[in-house]
């Protein structure tokens, strides 16, 4: 099951294109009160063709083509304007910095940004769930829990997945009743003798889903509370992958290398803010939990008024500086982590490095929880790109359980393009400063 299908993103695809071009086109008839010439219109179709490849690259970075999940829906709104805002910004620089089509559509711009705004949404929110991009299913739970739960919650609330909950009498009869699907929990330890009775529904044309393969295609993170050590066996590994950890280190070093010295810049500035706020030193080395469960030494501005920010986890009274709250709402404090990479310690892309005495206390809440050592840390994750919501500074078992579901969700599928996608869609992290 697939709930972000090729065939889904190739129509939302197209018919973004469409509609772009159609926003274009009402533009130039609202601008010239008349129905634009097609000489009129080619003159733009080139130029705008670059401005739209990029505006679909913001839509993805938007997640525009990712899970249309109920919580997401309720943010299509903002998240198509917001998107639109950043496309003009881009459309401004480049019909006024790059004027190579010698084309400066002042009032285009932004006759286009509230059309097309107004027409993507349309598309989104009316026309697309309609179109049922997803084939009908009737679905039966062979099983019960927190995350059983939360996906039936997010079906109920989301008629975009094209699915009905089917009950235990309906399976019955399952040719009369029409279940295409039945969700059973592989690691539930009394799951054999209900693997017998379900064995000669197979004849019946029923497909059984694992419950962590559906809780996973629907939220991208995995069931945590369900797993067990068979899942780890089956999906968890920690051998090489030459050509993957290859690549990943070339680019963790030209990456944190070209920023790195581009960096350099802001270090007077912070040395300068830092000795007129309180004297104090400039950086803060920080003790966190690295791969291997071995302890990493991390390098960033100081924030806080004791130079190893991890004191807030022990008696020492430490609190944000002044100068601390505009380095870290600017991310500014984040930068010397870049030598880290280049030294490899961490990666850009990897579960974020706690600190040692929360790791001890989250290991004996969350059951399998060191696993996330498995591989080398990050500065950015999948799990900082994916939950909602800011993170606390503090300790929460249930925010960190929330978020080490994302974070096996990244060890097991951790690709080239998985990495790349973080990549872009931490842009839009650091432009909206929100996340840690």
């Amino acid at each position: 099951m697939k709930f972000t299908s090729k065939k889904e993103t190739f129509v939302l695809l197209v018919g973004d294109i469409v509609l772009f071009y159609v926003a274009l086109w009402l533009t130039l008839f609202v601008r010239n009160v008349e129905f634009p010439s097609w000489n009129l219109f080619s003159q733009l179709l080139i130029p705008f063709a670059f401005i739209f490849a990029i505006w679909l690259v913001v839509f993805y970075i938007a997640d525009l083509y990712g899970k249309h999940t109920s919580i997401f829906r309720r943010k299509l709104p903002r998240v198509i304007f917001n998107a639109q805002v950043v496309n003009s910004t881009i459309a401004i620089i480049f019909f006024y910095f790059i004027p190579y089509f010698g084309v400066t559509p002042k009032t285009l711009l932004f006759v286009d940004l509230f059309i097309s705004f107004f027409l993507i949404f349309a598309w989104r929110s009316l026309v697309v769930p309609k179109l049922y991009l997803n084939l009908p299913e009737k679905i039966y739970f062979a099983c019960s829990g927190q995350e059983v739960d939360e996906i039936l919650q997010e079906i109920k609330n989301n008629p975009y997945y094209n699915i009905k909950i089917a009950n235990e009498r309906e399976l019955k009869n399952i040719k009369v009743s029409g279940i295409t699907s039945i969700v059973v929990d592989l690691y539930d330890e009394d799951i054999d003798q209900a693997l017998k009775n379900f064995y000669s529904m197979i004849f019946s044309g029923v497909r059984f889903i694992p419950l962590s393969n559906f809780y996973e295609e629907l939220f991208d993170r995995e069931p945590v509370l369900s797993i067990k050590e068979q899942w780890f066996l089956e999906n968890i590994s920690n051998r090489p992958k030459p050509v993957y950890d290859g690549l990943k280190r070339l680019m963790d070093m030209a990456v944190a290398g070209t920023l790195g010295f581009i960096s350099l810049i802001f270090y007077l500035l912070v040395y300068v803010l830092i000795k007129l706020d309180d004297g104090g030193v400039i950086f803060s080395e920080q003790e966190r939990v690295g791969k291997d469960n071995k302890v990493i030494k991390l390098l960033k501005f100081r924030t806080m008024t004791n130079a190893n920010d991890g004191a807030q986890w022990g008696k020492v009274e430490n609190k944000v500086t002044r100068v601390g709250k505009f380095l870290r709402k600017t991310r500014i404090d984040e930068l010397p982590q870049l030598w880290n990479v280049l030294r490899g310690d961490i990666s850009l892309i990897g579960p974020r490095p706690e600190f040692a005495d929360p790791v001890a206390l989250y290991s004996q809440d969350i059951t399998y929880y060191n696993i996330r050592h498995i591989i080398k840390p990050g500065l950015s994750g999948w799990a900082q790109i994916r939950q909602e919501g800011e993170p606390h500074h503090g300790i929460d078992i249930g925010e960190t359980r929330n978020k080490f579901a994302y974070d096996l969700f990244y060890i097991k599928n951790r690709s080239f393009w998985l990495d790349l996608s973080i990549s872009l869609k931490t842009i839009k992290i650091l432009l909206m400063r929100k996340g840690r």
